[in-house]
């Protein structure tokens, strides 16, 4: 396992991570489905002893995962296997629950949620704490709030880093200034680099300011494993995220079907192959610093880590690119 450190900090983060996500089971946000279904407390145990196992060292949570079951779950992991929770790199975040706050980035709540996320993972510290979004309310009123707070907090020792989630390059290029973070993250998957790309607004930003991205969603939520057929398409239970989600619906598996049996023909077919080769990908890429492929088992933490030994040509990296993205 190789080690990458976060920006300019001394914390270094194996390049296969783990994102705890799943590990929060079916949930429900604001009516909403936004958790995971099948998901058991022996399973997890069995996929985080794997992970520590290879080198894994960085597990990625929130407390909405599972409002705070994720964070709690992998504290008894922890305890249960009798792994010293301060070995770990631990992330959190914060912006989806905001009790009876005005808004989830109003400073009381931040350190309300802090409390609470080192209460439910038994910490004294969280290593990373991410704002999990961009929205800071109307014309961002609360941004200089949240930001204020967040280097608080980290001047208190309750965080060692401060990380920005967000979803649109414009996004980050507003805020990175103003909560100055050492940490980005978002997706990044061989479907969609933009966040990565050196020369995007993202990529610049990253090299400029020396800071690290960490990639969630690498796999594309096993699209990328060729797990889902469109002659059968999946169907996922009220409160699984992935429910109503067009890009498990049938036109867009019949139009990925091609794409992944040229990637098959090219570096293998048994799902160990695609995983490594779509992780390595990813992590091929300048200043990212780890992928937090999510996890239910050992065996899929078993075949993520397979990416460990996968290399990746400058020909490889380039018909994965035009396999995908043209």
């Amino acid at each position: 396992m190789e080690y990458r450190r976060l920006g300019s900090s001394d914390i270094k983060v194996s390049e296969i991570s783990l994102g705890c996500w799943t590990m929060g089971g079916l949930n429900w946000k604001n009516g909403h489905s936004s958790g995971w279904a099948n998901v058991n407390l022996s399973d997890i145990s069995e996929a985080v002893k794997a992970g520590f196992d290879a080198g894994v060292n960085h597990f990625d949570n929130a407390d909405v995962y599972g409002n705070g079951i994720a964070e709690r779950r992998l504290a008894v992991v922890f305890e249960k296997l009798g792994l010293k929770n301060e070995d770990f790199v631990i992330a959190s975040k914060v912006g989806y629950l905001q009790g009876e706050a005005p808004h989830a980035y109003e400073a009381e709540n931040i350190r309300r949620q802090c409390d609470q996320s080192l209460a439910n993972l038994n910490r004294d510290y969280l290593d990373i704490y991410y704002l999990h979004h961009d929205q800071f309310g109307k014309d961002d009123c609360y941004l200089a709030e949240a930001a204020e707070t967040m280097q608080a907090l980290k001047q208190e020792g309750k965080i060692r880093l401060v990380g920005q989630s967000a979803y649109r390059s414009s996004r980050f290029e507003k805020i990175v200034p103003i909560v100055k973070p050492t940490v980005l993250q978002s997706w990044a998957h061989a479907m969609d680099t933009k966040f990565i790309e050196p020369t995007g607004i993202v990529g610049q930003m990253l090299e400029k300011n020396q800071l690290s991205f960490v990639a969630f969603s690498p796999l594309n939520q096993g699209l990328l494993l060729d797990k889902y057929d469109a002659t059968n398409p999946p169907v996922f239970e009220s409160g699984d995220h992935r429910s109503g989600n067009p890009k498990f619906a049938v036109p867009a598996l019949e139009r990925l079907a091609p794409k992944l049996a040229k990637l098959k023909e090219r570096f293998g077919e048994k799902t160990e192959d695609l995983s490594s080769v779509a992780l390595r990908y990813v992590l091929d890429f300048p200043n990212v610093a780890c992928v937090i492929p999510g996890f239910r088992n050992e065996t899929q933490v078993s075949c993520n880590l397979y990416s460990v030994e996968r290399k990746l040509s400058s020909k490889d990296m380039l018909f994965i690119k035009e396999l995908f993205q043209k």
